[in-house]
This record gives C-alpha cells, sequence and structure tokens, in this order.
C-alpha cells in the first residue's frame, strides 16, 4: 500500500476525532459560554447537518479542480476552521467553525475515497478505501477518548489545537506523498449525470438504510448496558472499546472480501447487521453474551463501510467524484435517521431495547434495497451479454453492396 494512503487515513483520523469528540466535551463548553447541554449540542447536530450538505456541495464547486488539489484545500481549510473554533471568543463562532470543518469534512472523504483508490491496481482497491476509513475507526477508538481527557484536563481548546495540529501533519503529507493527477474530465455536467437514473439513488437509500442501524445501537447503548444487561457506569466504557476494536477489525476485513465479491460482500455485512441487531435482543441480558454481541456487531459494522462505498463508486462508473461524496451524505443520513427513530420509540416508553427492533428493521430495510439494486445490476449484466438478432438478408437490388 503506497505511503499516500496513510497520509489520507491521517486527514481522516482527524475528521473522525473531531466529530465525535465534541460529545465528551459538551459540559465544558455549555460552563464556559453560559449555556445549556441541549443547546451546546448543536455543535453535534449541526455538524451532522454540514456534512450532510456540505458533501455533494464542495465537491461540487471545484468538480474542474484536480483532486489533489481539492485534498489540500479541503485540509487547510479544515486546519483553519480548528484554529478558529480554539480561539472562538462565543458560542456562536464556535458554532460557525464547526460548520465549516463539516463542509471539509464530507467532500474530503468523499473524494479521499475515490484517490485511494485509484492509488492501487484494481484488485486491491477496496482494501485502500478501508485503509482510509480505518483512520476514521481508529479515531473512535483513540482519537476520541484522548481528545475528552486532554479536553478535560486542559481545557476544551487544547482539543481543538491538538486537531489542528492533526491537520496540518496530514496536509504536510497528502501535498508530498500524494501523486498529482489530471483535471477531471467534463466537469459538473459530467458529475452529475450520474444521478439521472434511479439506479443510484437506489444505492445511496442502501447506504443511508443499512448504516442507520449502527448509530441507533450505538447511540443508546450506554443505557442498554445499564438498564437492560446491568453493568456499572464504569463498565461502559470497556465494553465501548471493545466495540470499537472489533470496528478496527472489520474495515480490513470488509475491503479484501469486497475486491473479491463486492455485490456478497455488501449483501453479507447488511444481512448481519440485521441479524446481530435482533440477536442483542436476547443477549443484551446477559453480561457476557451482550460483550461478544456488541464485539461481533463492530465488526460487522466497520465491515460494511468498504463495500458500501464501492458499491456506489462502481455504479459512478467513469464519474466516481460526485457519487462518492454524495455517499458521504447518505453515512451521515443513516447516522441521523438511526438514532432519531430509536429515540422515538424509546420516548414512547418502549424501553431501550426497542432501539435495536429499530436497528433490526432498518438493517432489514436495507438489505431489501441491495437485493433490488443487486437484480437489476445482473439484469442489466445479462442484457449486455445477449446475443444479438441475426440480420436480415440484404435485397437482391443490395447484394453487391454487402463485403465479401
Amino acid at each position: 500500500m503506497p505511503l499516500a494512503l496513510l497520509a489520507l487515513a491521517l486527514g481522516a483520523f482527524g475528521i473522525g476525532t473531531t466529530e465525535f469528540v465534541i460529545a465528551g466535551l459538551l459540559p465544558d463548553l455549555a460552563a464556559d459560554f453560559h449555556t445549556s447541554i441541549p443547546a451546546a449540542g448543536l455543535l453535534v447536530s449541526g455538524y451532522a447537518f454540514g456534512v450532510v450538505v456540505g458533501a455533494p456541495l464542495v465537491t461540487a464547486l471545484g468538480a474542474r479542480l484536480p483532486r489533489k488539489t481539492m485534498l489540500v484545500g479541503l485540509m487547510a481549510l479544515f486546519v483553519a476552521a480548528h484554529l478558529l473554533s480554539a480561539l472562538a471568543p462565543g458560542f456562536g463562532v464556535l458554532l460557525a467553525a464547526r460548520i465549516v470543518a463539516s463542509f471539509a469534512h464530507g467532500a474530503y472523504i468523499g473524494i479521499g475515497a475515490v484517490v485511494a483508490a485509484e492509488l492501487v491496481a484494481p484488485e486491491r482497491r477496496a482494501r485502500a478505501v478501508a485503509l482510509m476509513f480505518t483512520g476514521i475507526s481508529l479515531a473512535n477508538v483513540l482519537g476520541v477518548p484522548l481528545g475528552t481527557f486532554l479536553g478535560q484536563q486542559l481545557g476544551w481548546r487544547a482539543t481543538f489545537w491538538t486537531v489542528a495540529g492533526i491537520g496540518v501533519v496530514a496536509l504536510a503529507g497528502i501535498a508530498l506523498l500524494v501523486p498529482s493527477g489530471p483535471r477531471p474530465r467534463g466537469g459538473l455536467r459530467h458529475e452529475m449525470a450520474v444521478f439521472r437514473g434511479g439506479r443510484m439513488w437506489l444505492a445511496l437509500a442502501t447506504t443511508a438504510l443499512g448504516w442507520a442501524p449502527v448509530l441507533a445501537v450505538v447511540t443508546y447503548v450506554a443505557p442498554l448496558l445499564t438498564d437492560v444487561t446491568g453493568f456499572g457506569k464504569g463498565a461502559v466504557p470497556v465494553v465501548m472499546t471493545l466495540l470499537g476494536a472489533g470496528m478496527l477489525v472489520g474495515g480490513p476485513l470488509g475491503g479484501r472480501y469486497s475486491d473479491r465479491a463486492l455485490p456478497p460482500t455488501v449483501l453479507a455485512g447488511l444481512a448481519g447487521l440485521t441479524a446481530l441487531s435482533a440477536v442483542l435482543l436476547v443477549t443484551s441480558h446477559d453480561r457476557i453474551a451482550a460483550v461478544a454481541t456488541l464485539t461481533a456487531f463492530g465488526v460487522v459494522a466497520s465491515a460494511t463501510i468498504p463495500p458500501l462505498q464501492m458499491w456506489v463508486v462502481a455504479k459512478a462508473a467513469a464519474a466516481p467524484t460526485m457519487a462518492s461524496a454524495a455517499n458521504v451524505s447518505a453515512f451521515n443520513l443513516g447516522n441521523a435517521v438511526g438514532p432519531a427513530l430509536a429515540g422515538l420509540t424509546i420516548g414512547a416508553g418502549l424501553g431501550y431495547a426497542s432501539a435495536l427492533w429499530v436497528a433490526a428493521l432498518l438493517g432489514a430495510a436495507g438489505f431489501a434495497s441491495a437485493l433490488v439494486g443487486g437484480a437489476l445490476d445482473r439484469r442489466d449484466r445479462r442484457d449486455r451479454t445477449a446475443p444479438s438478432a441475426a440480420p436480415a438478408p440484404a435485397a437482391a437490388g443490395e447484394a453487391s453492396r454487402v463485403p465479401c
């Protein structure tokens, strides 16, 4: 694997850290800016909304620029947003800086996945994408806990200074290691053409529905462990670490099997998320079984990321950049839909285990969407390979025009 992939993964590590570390800093931020914790929660929801909107928007604005130029510019924007966050004099400035960072987030991940795939041979592309996304998985295991600890010990501004430093190193690595590529052909109109048919929208729906179960489970895993499984609060970080370790293992596996057989890997991942969500309904009442199931859930969750990304990029053919960015938006739409629907059932008094029913149903919907998409692809391949009808014989007056 080229060293350039490590630079891309480091940028993803910084992005993954800043996306999730803010949750652990909300009490300190709320106290510092004299606001409520729910109001401070806009720093989380505003960032997520910015990723959904910013990924396709910023990618569209840079459609005619070389991809390396876009990556360098996006990482520079990311660094600038975190310097502004670290210096923010008020809550409004911090919120604005977070939204700017989220715009860089979505476009960077989308374009970075395309560049990562282009750095290696065709039979290793999914593994290259998986390596880049491993930066986000590592952020959940290492970056977020360390960033939270640093913010609690030295103040939340120290966390933003540190993430800005990570961005500077990633920026230098991208500038030095990522090879320069040609300017994209066709521009925005060429990239947008892939959205004219229903196949791309079906693939994006598969991503959103298929990924939603992950956040439906993870968002409410702490109260599930304490109220249903019977763990004490002190055990929750340990279980979450095991879940994160599972995600570190799953990403490379998903990439390897995607390179071998993409559609079956997509279906297997979505079927696994659906099944494990349902299994948790039973195993959540036993401590050992719950930990084992959640660790397996982390493996399968991370293993679905590379195939879902490659599933969309493969359908985009010669115009993958915009499709890849749109798929990042689809992932983040799943981030929002899963917890929101699970929160509705919990708020209705159905208990924390109801989030698992929601996850299983969403996973089943994503699996069904992938089945339909795969069936349509197989039909297209049969149509392309079917022998054409025999040509009609030439008329008598035209016989002399037929080549011998």
